[in-house]
C-alpha cells in the first residue's frame, strides 16, 4: 500500500513525493520514540499497536493520494488539489504528531466531549503535549508545502485544514467512535479482547466505527476545509 500511494505522488511530480516523504518519515520517527514507555500506558485500549499496516497507511493517505491521481488526470485547477492534498496531510500529521507525543510525554489525558479525565491511549483524549505537537505537526506538512513552492496560500489552507481535520478526529473520537467495555474486569477499552484475556463488547458509540474509519474522516475534513480556503486564499 505505501508502495502504491508512493508511486501515484512521484508520478504527480517530485515536490509531491518530498511532501508525502516529510509526512511518513516523522511519523515513523515519533512511533519509535519512548516506544516501550508507550505500549506500557496504552496496551489495555488501544486495539492496534506497532507498524503501520495496510489500512492505516490507506486511512492516512488515501485523500492525498487521491488528490495526487486527480491531479494526474485533471491537471486544471492543479493548485486546488494541492490544497486538497497537503490539508489531508496535514491533518493526519497533526493527529499523529498529537497522538504519539502525548502519549510519549504523558500527563493524565481528557476527553475533549466532556473534559472527564480519561485512561491514556483514549480516542478524543486530549493532554496539553499532545495539543501543543499537533500544532507543530500541522506547521511542519505547512512548512514543506511553502518550501516545494506550492504558494503562500497553499501553507496557509494547509494548516487551517490540518487543524480542523485534526480536532474533527479528537471530537468524532470522543462522541462517535465504538467504546466497549471489558466482561472480565470491567475496564473501558476498544480491543475485542482486552489486555487481560476477556472479551469485550460495545457500550457506546456506533458499532463497528473504530479508530481507522475516525482518521479517514479527519484527513477527508482537513482536505475539503483547505480546499475552501485554497479558494479564498489563492495562490
Amino acid at each position: 500500500m505505501a508502495a502504491l500511494v508512493g508511486a501515484i505522488a512521484v508520478a504527480a511530480g517530485w515536490d509531491w513525493a518530498l511532501v508525502l516523504v516529510v509526512y511518513f518519515a516523522s511519523s515513523s520517527v515519533l512511533s519509535r520514540l519512548g516506544a516501550d514507555r508507550k505500549a506500557r500506558r496504552t496496551k489495555s485500549i488501544v486495539a492496534k499497536s506497532g507498524p503501520r499496516d495496510g489500512r492505516q497507511v490507506f486511512v492516512n493517505g488515501g485523500v492525498f493520494t487521491a488528490a495526487a491521481a486527480l491531479a494526474l488526470l485533471m491537471p486544471h485547477p492543479a493548485f486546488l488539489w494541492r490544497a486538497v492534498a497537503a490539508g489531508a496531510l496535514a491533518a493526519a500529521a497533526a493527529d499523529t504528531w498529537a497522538t504519539e507525543i502525548g502519549t510519549w510525554i504523558g500527563g493524565t489525558p481528557r476527553s475533549a466531549w466532556n473534559w472527564r479525565r480519561v485512561a491514556p491511549g483514549t480516542s478524543g483524549g486530549m493532554t496539553t503535549a499532545g495539543t501543543i505537537a499537533m500544532l507543530f505537526g500541522a506547521a511542519i506538512i505547512a512548512i514543506m508545502v511553502y518550501v516545494m513552492k506550492w504558494g503562500r496560500g497553499h501553507a496557509i489552507a494547509a494548516a487551517i485544514g490540518g487543524l480542523s481535520g485534526a480536532v474533527a478526529d479528537t471530537v468524532i473520537g470522543a462522541t462517535l467512535q465504538e467504546r466497549r467495555r471489558c466482561l472480565g474486569c470491567g475496564e473501558h477499552t476498544e480491543r475485542v479482547v482486552h489486555s487481560c484475556g476477556s472479551r469485550t463488547r460495545v457500550e457506546r458509540g456506533i458499532p463497528g466505527f473504530g479508530n481507522d474509519a475516525v482518521n479517514f474522516i479527519a484527513t477527508v475534513v482537513g482536505g475539503s476545509i483547505a480546499f475552501g480556503a485554497a479558494q479564498l486564499l489563492g495562490r
